[in-house]
């Protein structure tokens, strides 16, 4: 379990109101929306390796989008908004990451996961070994 005022130490304020609070950065005002250096993408609170670099893509839609995950994440039927949205989560930490939908590349499956950058840590290539995630290295071979 995950101890919420740790939390609030460790993590910045919109990285906790989204991982915990589920709530949804601005569009366009990510770090990672409009990035594209190769790496993985892991989770800010446990750092369990959520998407590679080769699967993002530019979706225009204001938030960085995956055609698939690395592993596989949890899933909510998400109906605060007038309409129902599948919500992703971490499998680990059960954070908040955002919703995936079904208007993604066709060639790449047709899934779209929409994620909030202050959800996420970047892992360079270059550091993965370093960092502990020497075996994500064959996502670029």
């Amino acid at each position: 379990m995950v101890n919420k005022e740790d939390l609030k130490q460790r993590l910045t304020r919109e990285q906790y109101e989204v991982t915990q609070n589920e709530a949804t950065e601005r569009p366009f005002s990510g770090e990672y929306d409009d990035f594209y250096e190769k790496g993985i993408f892991v989770d800010v609170v446990s750092g369990e390796p959520l998407f590679s670099s080769t699967d993002k893509y530019d979706a225009g839609c204001g938030w960085p989008s995956f055609t698939k995950p690395i592993s596989k994440l949890t899933e909510k039927t998400d109906r605060k908004l007038l309409r129902t949205r599948t919500e992703v989560r971490s499998s680990e930490a059960d954070s908040h990451l955002g919703h995936v939908f079904e208007d993604g590349p066709q060639e790449f499956g047709g899934l779209r996961y929409c994620i909030n950058s202050a959800a996420m840590r970047f892992v360079a290539y270059e550091d993965l070994e370093k960092e502990g995630y020497g075996d994500y290295k064959s996502l670029f071979e």
